[in-house]
């Protein structure tokens, strides 16, 4: 592929521009909080130059030509080395609170599991292991490109609060909450973090013993349609905290940091075999995006992306359907009101980790499926629960229910197109650790 610098970011729903020069750039500028419905994307030029990763095991460092960050803090004067330390000196400080830094994770044919799944010789399940990355999960990928852009605004004088820092925010069940306080602790920055009701014990433990200040959220009577999680988030940030999340809509950089795992599953799976298809589970739907637009990015051939929900929530699909419907699944995001709207009915599955009440970044996805052939999955619980068992037993590694549900997608699949898959190498992502 070519190396693609990041120029601007542009609105998927109105089309207006940013320059990526322009810091603190979370929202498009015609986004209120009366309509919410717009999200920036990044958009660059390639040029003639053949991409080639520097020499190193951090993605970050290793892709670093492709980051929007990197583009924002050139445009600020500082030179590619400079650039590199700034990701390194910040990996350090990550990894003396999370134990480990960012490096790529292994993605490689599971034997055991492609026996399983009834899988020739020929084909094969791969899977990218996210369990052991910061924070045990993926979503600091996502994290970190926020957090180098917080802090080499602040460090040039770009930012506007000085020595007081404003308080960092999210809202989350789980790996998020715990990626974004891991991250917050590591740049000694006080973060507030929005759980459910039903959050795990074992999740409110670790972000005690992170620092994070913790609000437990329940639906009130009055709130608009929506996760309550999100609606008091919102107004957090509305009273000057800073968006700190996972959600597009919400701070565009969480984007950028995503495509990270894209760039390394298409580097690390080897040249002389085809991958037929990538299932991602898909919540909020940062995850999918950054994998469908580094495939975008890598120019991909035949390799569908397919986007995994559960019957429990899957207002992805629903939104997939209406696009189809109202003029098409790519560049659908002036139909956002037609298409994406909260689930009615209270989310429930296994992988509590995917019940996001509505997939915000929906429009990239879609554009992603369409541009590759591949279509939303919706799995029933059954296949979910079945995911989850198989991957304790046959994986040997360590994965929640949320972080086995692009496997449950790949069943239901399966299930769907018997003896028609037996022959393709396919990917799934397990993207979060079992805690206890």
């Amino acid at each position: 592929m070519k190396t693609q610098v990041i120029e601007h970011l542009q609105c998927a729903v109105c089309g207006a521009r940013v320059s990526v020069a322009q810091p603190l750039s979370w929202r498009c500028p015609q986004a209120s909080n009366q309509d919410r419905h717009h999200v920036l994307h990044f958009v660059g030029a390639s040029g003639d130059e053949v991409f080639q990763p520097q020499d190193s095991e951090n993605p970050f460092v290793r892709y670093q030509k492709l980051l929007a960050w990197d583009a924002f803090a050139a445009q600020h004067a500082a030179s590619l080395n400079e650039r590199r330390e700034f990701i390194e000196r910040l990996d350090a400080q990550v990894a003396s609170v999370a134990g480990v830094g960012f490096r790529r994770t292994l993605f490689a044919r599971h034997e055991e599991l492609s026996k399983a799944l009834g899988f020739s010789p020929a084909g094969g399940l791969w899977v990218k292991d996210e369990t052991h990355n910061v924070a045990g999960s993926q979503k600091a990928r996502h994290l970190f490109t926020e957090l180098l852009h917080l802090l080499f605004a602040e460090e040039k004088g770009l930012a506007p609060w000085g020595a007081s820092r404003p308080e960092l925010a999210i809202a989350s069940c789980g790996n998020a909450a715990i990626a974004a306080s891991t991250l917050a602790a590591s740049a000694q920055w006080p973060i507030r973090v929005f759980v459910p009701q039903s959050v795990d014990a074992v999740v409110l433990n670790t972000l005690q013993a992170l620092g994070a200040h913790i609000e437990v959220c329940g639906r009130q009577p009055t709130d608009p349609a929506g996760d309550p999680c999100v609606l008091r988030f919102q107004e957090h940030v509305a009273r000057g905290s800073l968006p700190f999340g996972v959600q597009g809509t919400e701070n565009a950089w969480c984007l950028d940091g995503g495509r990270m795992i894209g760039f390394e599953m298409l580097e690390q799976f080897p040249s002389t075999e085809h991958l037929a298809r990538i299932f991602v589970q898909v919540g909020g739907g940062a995850f999918a995006s950054g994998v469908g637009d580094a495939m975008r990015i890598a120019e991909v051939q035949n390799t569908q992306l397919h986007a995994v929900q559960t019957q429990g929530c899957s207002p992805l699909a629903r939104a997939w359907s209406r696009a189809q419907q109202t003029g098409g699944t790519l560049n659908a995001g002036a139909r956002w009101n037609e298409c994406m709207w909260p689930w009615e009915e209270v989310p429930t599955s296994l992988a509590d980790g995917i019940l996001d009440d509505e997939t915000y970044d929906w429009i990239s996805i879609c554009d992603a499926m369409t541009r590759t052939g591949g279509f939303p999955v919706v799995s029933p619980e059954s296949d979910v629960v079945a995911a989850f068992e198989l991957a304790q037993k046959s994986s040997g590694i360590n994965v929640s229910p949320t972080g086995a549900a692009g496997l449950a997608g790949l069943m239901t699949y399966v299930a769907q197109n018997k003896g028609n898959y037996e022959q393709e190498n396919i990917a799934v992502v397990f993207s979060g650790v079992l805690r206890s």
